[in-house]
């Protein structure tokens, strides 16, 4: 199994990125994937998070608006766009995969955002 982010960089306030996460030896399209966050000494937080099909997507209210996740079962990924971003967006953004109805999950190693002039 393999969960890998790329796309991850510096940018300036008010910039964009896009994240991409590749997933690979399990079935993609009957996980429901997400995008955490996590900054030094503060807890690991749910981002955005998007169904198996792709027909529902939930976001935290600190990036609603602002932030997009999508998803391509056809190519086994899941993307984050990040549109207006500030300061405060900086941290490591991993991804997380979890099977429907199952505890079964798996994480990526992360990639750094960081906003910033």
């Amino acid at each position: 199994v393999q969960v890998v982010e790329s796309g991850g960089g510096l940018v300036q306030p008010g910039g964009s990125l896009r994240l991409s996460c590749a997933a690979s030896g399990f079935t993609f399209s009957t996980y429901v994937m997400s995008w955490y966050r996590q900054t030094p000494g503060k807890e690991r937080e749910m981002v955005a998070s998007i169904t198996s099909v792709g027909d529902s997507t939930n976001y935290s209210d600190s990036v609603k608006g602002r932030f997009t996740i999508s998803r391509d079962n056809a190519k086994n990924t899941v993307y984050l766009q990040m549109n207006s971003l500030k300061p405060e967006d900086t941290a490591v953004y991993y991804c997380h995969a979890r099977r429907r109805w199952s505890d079964l999950n798996y994480w990526g190693q992360g990639t750094q955002v960081t906003v910033s002039s």
